[in-house]
């Protein structure tokens, strides 16, 4: 097998994965994380994406702003966490149909 085959095997495997924590759990921070490996292998396919067709400057722009989207994601997941633990004493997503605002 060669390098790309190698990266795609890797990346898909890890969307996988990511996609398993986000059906397997109820609890926020376990949900954040999958998200968090499933976005690191898009950042990985943006970056292979780069490399074979050339265009790597192209491809590190997009794997910026997929960061920053990261970024957000993280401390949104993160902070709603938070909250809910503060309100509930649990970190469980069911509990998010009570929160009033």
């Amino acid at each position: 097998m060669n390098f790309v085959a190698i990266l795609l095997t890797i990346g898909v495997l890890m969307i996988v994965t990511g996609c398993w924590c986000l059906l397997r759990t109820c609890h926020i921070l376990k949900i954040t994380i999958g998200i968090e490996i499933a976005m690191k292998a898009v950042t990985m396919f943006l970056v292979l994406a780069g490399m074979v067709c050339g265009k790597v400057a192209l491809s590190e722009t997009f794997v910026i702003t997929v960061m920053v989207a990261e970024v957000i994601v993280a401390v949104v997941g993160t902070g709603t966490g938070v909250g809910l633990f503060r309100k509930y004493g649990n970190m469980n997503v069911r509990n998010l149909n009570q929160l009033k605002g």
